[in-house]
């Protein structure tokens, strides 16, 4: 017996308005934190590409929890708590209810966007490291070397976070709503 579900909602009107919504907003947001990277890595040496592929590996974790707690969270749960007056619990329903379209942004769009730009801090680093070499197969080392290195770290905290996501769903989008409720009211 699975004690955590993931609901799939029907979609009113057009199915796939959203999908292509979150294909702009990846686009968009892909080529502004692109450009963003790629202006201030370039120029930064290996501490500060370190430092930058740190906070993307840092959001990717913290958005794929999300939406992965988005995705398992129970709606009954935000309902009672809506009647209670619980601060945030409207918005909790609302998430709930948009838990496809939560996951897919926090997930995809903003976990792939991540990744790209640890890429981006990995070329930079690899380019430092790899400057004065002449030998290519030590300079291929070091580029596998270090995209390994990204990625398991990566991977690793994604591992831990994702069953606190699936243990605390609930409590990780109420906290998420009343973050949310400050700006939203």
């Amino acid at each position: 017996m699975n004690k955590y579900k993931v609901k799939i909602c029907k979609v009113k009107g057009n199915k796939y308005r959203w999908a292509f919504r979150m294909f702009f907003i990846a686009i968009s947001l892909s080529l502004f934190f692109g450009f963003i990277s790629q202006t201030l890595l370039t120029n930064m040496g290996i501490v500060i590409a370190t430092l930058g592929i740190s906070v993307f590996i840092f959001f990717s974790v913290i958005f794929d929890m999300i939406g992965i707690a988005a995705a398992s969270a129970d709606i009954e749960v935000f309902e009672k708590w809506k009647k209670e007056n619980v601060t945030g619990a409207d918005l909790g329903v609302r998430l709930c209810n948009n838990s496809e379209k939560v996951c897919s942004f926090c997930a995809d769009v903003v976990g792939d966007i991540c990744s790209t730009l640890c890429g981006a801090g990995g070329a930079c680093i690899v380019v430092a490291l790899t400057s004065d070499l002449t030998n290519n197969k030590i300079i291929i080392l070091i580029s596998i070397s270090v995209s390994a290195l990204i990625a398991g770290i990566t991977i690793f905290f994604k591992a831990l976070m994702k069953e606190r996501a699936l243990k605390n769903s609930n409590k990780i989008i109420l906290k998420l709503a009343k973050f949310l409720n400050f700006f939203v009211n």
